[in-house]
């Protein structure tokens, strides 16, 4: 038997281009980005050493679990002990996410359903409740859902501080919370599950970038917006590759995730300098303007970064470009509903639950492309053996 699927309040599945992967809502959108040629500027407030260096080593760190299945594997294990919450199914599972307002969330949301699906009677119910990208809304729903009977509750946090004390209310329900994608501030959650972080992507995109061009080569930073947490980790992981390799930074320029502004941006930095090494991003939503500038204007793209959004994964294979692929991967909307199927059974989980982030690089670019998929789909999806492949995800 299947589940019963509730979903409540959910927005419009908005379709343009926006902030490809997902990051929590900004803390502050004002602040101008640096002047062409200042370089780097200064380090991000959102730097802590220690954390950045834990995500490099992670990037080579052997994950536990079973092969070929990377939503249920682990780096760096930490058990917990979860026999508290044990009680016989079936299981209402009760979800508070942060917004469908991008791709990204799209598909992961999908993946997210059809792992339900594929366990049959042990969910009677599952409930979701989309905040729209909004804080007070998400504390709204996660006060309303404590009155449901849910057996579990999952967080995809809109934002990190202000969710907290939402989350910490729950806990003291004695309820089993498990926040995914964006954390809270808080120890009170079973688990916390993400990939790898912000850190390890500025960084294997900035090392690749730099390892293609001439020291002192000229590099264009392409960033969302600032003031977000992954971001913020992202860009600073990649000051310090290009402060190591003398990278001159000629621009660090705010997108809006608008391919529009980024075409102009980029051709302005065209016009300016004749030749541009190197293109960074901290999102890969907006790679393909950014490639399409080059072309329109006549040059060769540089070495460049984007993610696996299909439609930059067959830019990168039809132009040949010279190109790498960081993700987040869409996977990782699996796993908090293992999570909780392993925390209502009493069996111990990893806290933190820490995924593998894959790489997509020129050797296993056609692992990826999937022809049959629409362009904003995101390749690393772990989707495909899910109940409604192809279909549902188009």
């Amino acid at each position: 038997m299947r589940p019963l699927i509730t979903v409540l309040a959910i927005g419009a599945l908005l379709t343009a281009a926006g902030c490809a992967t997902d990051e929590p809502t900004a803390v502050a959108s004002t602040g101008a980005s640096p002047q062409a040629g200042a370089g780097t500027g200064e380090q991000s407030k959102f730097f802590v050493q220690a954390q950045y260096d834990k995500e490099l080593a992670l990037l080579g760190a052997t994950p536990a679990g079973p092969a070929g299945k990377p939503w249920e594997q682990v780096l760096d294990p930490k058990m917990v002990e979860t026999a508290k919450f044990k009680k016989p199914g079936p299981y209402k599972i009760c979800f508070s996410n942060a917004g469908l307002n991008n791709p990204w969330r799209q598909v992961g949301f999908k993946t997210m359903q059809a792992e339900v699906e594929t366990h049959g009677s042990r969910i009677k119910e599952f409930v979701h409740v989309d905040a729209e990208g909004k804080d007070q809304k998400q504390i709204a729903d996660i006060n309303d859902l404590l009155g449901k009977g849910c057996d579990a509750l999952i967080v995809s946090p809109n934002t990190t501080a202000t969710l907290t004390p939402a989350v910490e209310a729950a806990c003291r329900q004695g309820l089993p919370v498990v926040v995914f994608d964006r954390g809270v501030d808080s120890t009170c959650p079973v688990t916390f599950i993400n990939p790898i972080g912000g850190y390890g992507f500025g960084h294997v995109a900035a090392e690749f970038i730099t390892s293609r061009m001439k020291p002192g080569g000229k590099v264009l930073a392409l960033r969302i917006l600032p003031g977000v947490d992954v971001l913020e980790t992202r860009w600073s992981a990649a000051k310090v590759a290009f402060d190591k390799a003398g990278a001159d930074v000629v621009g660090v320029e705010f997108t809006d995730g608008d391919p529009a502004k980024t075409k102009k941006i980029v051709n302005d930095y065209i016009q300016r300098y004749g030749t541009i090494d190197g293109v960074w991003m901290d999102a890969g939503a907006v790679a393909v303007a950014a490639v399409e500038a080059f072309v329109d204007a006549g040059r060769p793209v540089p070495p460049i970064n984007g993610e696996d959004q299909l439609d930059f994964l067959r830019q990168w294979k039809e132009r040949k470009l010279t190109a790498v692929a960081p993700t987040y991967p869409t996977y990782q909307w699996r796993t908090p509903v293992l999570a909780a199927l392993r925390i209502l059974n009493g069996e111990p989980v990893s806290s933190p639950w820490k995924l593998p982030q894959p790489t997509i690089t020129q050797d296993n670019l056609d692992e990826y492309i999937d022809a049959d998929m629409p362009p904003l789909h995101y390749a690393v999806c772990g989707c495909r053996e899910l109940p409604g492949y192809p279909e549902r995800w188009r």
